[in-house]
């Protein structure tokens, strides 16, 4: 006679949790026709028919775990990010900003480079002969493969004059002591007052300022070929008389000519020494990536 079989308790005890009532629904007419005698051929597992999410009754695999509580809750207060993405993410906002002005400052100098040079619009510069403070002649080809610093004025000038010269001494020298001094700067002074103005008068007057300044003087008939070729007002009037007073008016800018003899920019008196020398710097530094 062949011994009951009596079912365990581990199956019990799974079966009295098949029972509840939200799980009456998943368990098979088999399992359900099971649980109705308490003895069997062998034992059984109670098949269970898949839930409406679709997920099994019974998983194998083991919930993710982690070494430590310390490491769980590190894991959770940090989030997504971290500091070291928070400082690579600053970085590159400000380097990307820093990148767009620079840019942007290039490209409205080189705006202003090419509106002077546009179709239908005047050149400022060009051909002329006049005489240096030394007496030697100077031509536009002298300034070619430099940048030149171009002003008007006169030596009997009163106020305005000496200003803008004290003004250009130093935008001469915060322009030299920068790396960006290549092609070097070369500062030009034109007189508007030729009769009174010589080559002494004017190496006497410009030493005063810097000793690097050039005078360049002429007839009145070359002064007047040179102011209209750079649109300078000129109202000195010819066959002047030795001792004869007269007024003398001119435009008050400083033109920037490049290393080609073209005009680059107009510098107004609304310039600090220091802003008319960035402004310098900068188209030269241009002129250094284009070449």
């Amino acid at each position: 006679m062949s011994k009951p079989l009596i079912p365990s308790r581990t199956l019990l005890s799974t079966f009295s949790r098949s029972l509840r009532p939200e799980n009456s629904a998943s368990i098979s007419p088999k399992c359900r026709q099971f649980m109705s005698i308490s003895q069997g051929p062998s034992r059984q597992q109670c098949p269970r028919t898949a839930s409406k999410s679709g997920s099994r009754a019974f998983s194998s695999s083991s919930p993710r775990t982690y070494k430590t509580v310390e490491e769980q809750r590190s894991r959770y207060r940090s989030g997504p990010f971290s500091w070291k993405a928070g400082v690579l993410f600053l970085a590159s906002g400000a380097g990307l900003i820093f990148y767009f002005r620079y840019e942007k400052a290039r490209m409205e100098r080189k705006r202003i480079a090419e509106a002077a040079k546009g179709v239908g619009k005047p050149k400022v510069g060009g051909e002329f002969e006049l005489v240096d403070h030394n007496g030697k002649p100077f031509t536009e080809a002298d300034m070619k493969g430099k940048y030149a610093l171009v002003y008007f004025g006169f030596s009997h000038c009163p106020d305005i004059c000496p200003e803008e010269l004290d003004k250009m001494a130093s935008m001469i020298d915060l322009v030299r002591s920068s790396p960006q001094n290549n092609p070097p700067l070369l500062p030009v002074f034109i007189t508007c007052d030729p009769a009174r103005d010589t080559p002494a008068v004017l190496k006497a007057y410009l030493s005063e300022f810097h000793p690097d300044l050039i005078g360049l003087t002429g007839t009145w008939d070359q002064i007047k070929h040179v102011c209209k070729k750079y649109r300078v007002y000129f109202s000195t009037p010819p066959d002047v008389k030795k001792g004869e007073d007269y007024l003398v008016d001119h435009s008050i800018y400083f033109y920037l000519m490049d290393p080609d003899g073209d005009f680059v920019e107009a510098i107004g008196r609304q310039h600090s020494p220091e802003a008319a020398a960035r402004v310098i710097r900068e188209h030269i530094g241009d002129w250094q990536k284009k070449n």
